[in-house]
């Protein structure tokens, strides 16, 4: 349930940020594609990103948020091929706590 709606809330926001701003949506559209395994490792050694959050697209592809202490962000959409591509990158994520008790 927590991911289905962060999944829908990313979804959104990446739709109204392609709409208000379209220069700058057209200037991240360059997809960056390799094999998972390389970009998660690139991502890893290079940025110091870690796995954040995943959801599932549909049956064959899930989108991934890597994420770095440094607010350093990147999306990503994987396949059951093991290829992924970098759609968008971006600064200052913050990670916001659910306290217990709390519903999400």
């Amino acid at each position: 349930m927590k991911r289905t709606m962060f999944t829908r809330l990313t979804a959104m926001a990446l739709v109204a940020t392609a709409i208000l701003y379209p220069d700058v949506a057209a200037s991240q559209a360059m997809l960056a594609c390799a094999k998972r395994v390389d970009l998660v490792g690139f991502l890893s050694d290079h940025l110091s990103e870690k796995l954040s959050a995943v959801g599932k697209i549909n049956p064959d592809t899930v989108v991934e948020i890597y994420a770095a202490e440094s607010g350093n962000w990147t999306l990503m959409i994987s396949d059951v091929s093991g290829r992924s591509c970098i759609i968008l990158t971006g600064e200052s994520w913050e990670s916001i706590p659910v306290f217990p008790g709390q519903k999400a």
